[in-house]
This record gives C-alpha cells, sequence and structure tokens, in this order.
C-alpha cells in the first residue's frame, strides 16, 4: 500500500491501561477491530543522541482514512512518550507518516531547529520521532516506507470496513 509522503495516516495516544484504553474507545467511537502488539522493543534505539532502550504494548485501529494508535510504555527510563505524559498521564502524543527518504526528513527538521526525540528500527522498519511540540503542539513520527509494515497497516484498515463488532480486539503474531 503506497502512501503519499508527509500524507498523514495516524494520530497516537499515550495510555496508562491499554485494555481499558481500547474499552474506551470502542464504546465511545464504536470503532474497531483493535489490533495488539505486546512488549515491542525496537531495536538501534537512540534516544535524544545517546543510546537507548524502548518498550511498550501498542494497539492499532482504523478510524476512516486515519489510523489510532495507543500506546502503553513499558520502559523504566526516559522516552519519547515520558517527555510528553509522566508516568500516570495519558493523552495525544504524535501524528505519524511515511516517506520515501527518511534521511531528508532529518535535514528538513534539522532547519526548522527541531530536534530528534527518538530513532530507532523495528524489523526492517527504520523510523524516527521528531520532537515538534513547540511548532504544532505533539511529536512528529516519520516512517520509511516498508512493505512489511504497511502491508499490516492495510490489514488494520481492511478490517475496520464494515466491521460489525466481532472480535474486537486481536493479537498480532498471537
Amino acid at each position: 500500500m503506497a502512501v503519499k509522503t508527509n500524507q498523514i495516516t495516524q494520530a497516537a495516544y499515550v495510555v496508562n491501561d491499554l485494555r481499558a484504553a481500547i474499552d474506551r474507545w470502542m464504546s465511545s467511537t464504536n470503532i474497531g477491530p483493535f489490533y495488539i502488539m505486546e512488549d515491542c522493543r525496537p531495536e538501534n534505539v537512540i534516544y535524544r543522541g545517546a543510546p537507548g532502550e524502548l518498550a511498550m504494548d501498542i494497539a492499532f485501529c482504523q478510524a476512516g482514512p486515519v489510523q489510532i494508535e495507543l500506546i502503553q510504555p513499558k520502559s523504566a527510563g526516559p522516552n519519547m512518550y515520558r517527555d510528553s505524559y509522566p508516568e500516570g498521564t495519558e493523552g495525544y502524543h504524535h501524528q505519524c507518516y511515511f516517506t520515501d527518504d527518511l534521511d531528508k526528513e532529518f535535514a528538513h527538521y534539522a532547519a526548522l531547529g527541531v530536534e530528534v526525540a527518538v530513532q530507532a528500527t523495528f524489523g526492517t522498519l527504520r523510523f524516527a520521532y521528531f520532537d515538534t511540540r513547540h511548532l504544532i503542539g505533539c511529536m512528529t513520527e516519520v516512517m520509511q516506507h516498508d512493505e512489511a509494515v504497511e502491508g499490516m497497516f492495510k490489514m488494520i484498515a481492511d478490517a475496520a470496513i464494515d466491521w460489525d463488532g466481532s472480535d474486537p480486539v486481536r493479537l498480532v503474531g498471537g
């Protein structure tokens, strides 16, 4: 699924309890199904210029043209999620888009004076979070186009079409 570069495809929220957040989202918005990935641990994590660690449980659901991502941080140390929402708090965290050239995005944001909050890989996916909070009130995640991830996102989007409420929470890889 090719997505136009710089087209916002995802809105993401930090949450305290992933399952409770899914329940709130489904009951208040009637969107679904949600796909959960537990104990996600990206590799090659560089947090604000230094090696770091990152762990989280995440859930994805499609809401029209935008994917909703819910993130429950699990890392003990500092990370880009806790930069915005200290433990015990939650809210809107970032927007996300795919790019053909992540290195070009690094240069773009550097020219704007935007710090790289984190960069990492997840399997074949290369991604970065740019700390655009001072410009637009949230962070911006940019992902290099990746066939596997875009295939998973398409599966999630397709499942939301005419979803009848059945099987509302599904595990990815489970």
